[in-house]
């Protein structure tokens, strides 16, 4: 496998984002569930993150035409939210679609992406599901626990749960239950638009992550660190002209 990344800034600091090995990811099916049911147990649902300098926003994408897939991190600063560092990395997926496992598919790639910041960011919005999930691990927790940095599930849609329908205005929301168990909260953050689903990922509560989603929604639906991570990742938020390049066996040799 070939990941090129893409840089929109080559000052090094010693900030380098660390991943965390918990698991294999050539895995099957049964043992990427038996993997999220294991570290479910690990996801700290408290935390303020009061004090935040940097947000960063992660997303994928992965045109079926091309086989190839895309995973982007960019970096914000905050309360500008000015985009201060972006980083791409490409390569073909080697897990299967599948509802549910979408972080054995996706994680590599953002990953990889995430390791080559020279910024660290203090909390990242996460184009997914955090514990709004059957097995209360998204792809936010996933990542939230991989990176030991607090996450927020900011997805478009449900995966799991039931709930009523939020306010008109921006900021109201309906909780979003499963089995009795509050797992996100379905967020109005555009008056018009249909909300989005807030779920808690990592070192967070529910009330941190929707105030955090909040403080950094602009004038579109999603919050600015989870659009730009989108636009990055399809090719419309380029970033200066430095590309590294590498090769490995497999993705989890990229950890």
């Amino acid at each position: 496998m070939v990941v090129r990344l893409s840089s929109g800034n080559n000052t090094r600091y010693n900030h380098n984002m660390r991943v965390e090995r918990r698991h294999d990811w050539q895995v099957s099916v049964a043992q990427a569930m038996d993997i999220q049911q294991r570290l479910a147990g690990q996801v700290s649902t408290s935390g303020e993150v009061i004090t935040v300098r940097y947000i960063a926003g992660v997303d994928i994408s992965a045109p079926k035409a091309s086989g190839v897939a895309t995973g982007a991190v960019v970096v914000l600063s905050y309360p500008e939210l000015r985009v201060v560092e972006t980083k791409i990395a490409s390569s073909r997926l080697e897990f299967p679609y599948i509802p549910g496992l979408l972080s054995f598919r996706e994680s590599p790639l953002i990953l990889a992406a995430c390791q080559e910041l020279t910024l660290t960011p203090d909390l990242i919005l996460v184009d997914g599901q955090g514990i709004a999930h059957p097995r209360r691990m998204g792809l936010a927790s996933h990542l939230g626990l991989l990176l030991n940095t607090p996450t927020v599930g900011c997805a478009k849609s449900r995966l799991c749960g039931e709930h009523g329908e939020p306010g008109s205005e921006p900021g109201s929301y309906a909780e979003l239950l499963d089995r009795g168990e509050v797992i996100g909260a379905v967020l109005r953050t555009k008056s018009g638009v249909k909300p989005i689903y807030v779920s808690i990922g990592h070192k967070v509560d529910l009330q941190t992550a929707i105030g955090w989603v909040l403080k950094c929604c602009r004038d579109y639906r999603l919050p600015e660190p989870a659009r730009l991570a989108h636009l990055a990742a399809g090719g419309s938020l380029k970033p200066e002209k430095n590309t590294l390049a590498f090769e490995a066996g497999s993705q989890g040799r990229l950890f």
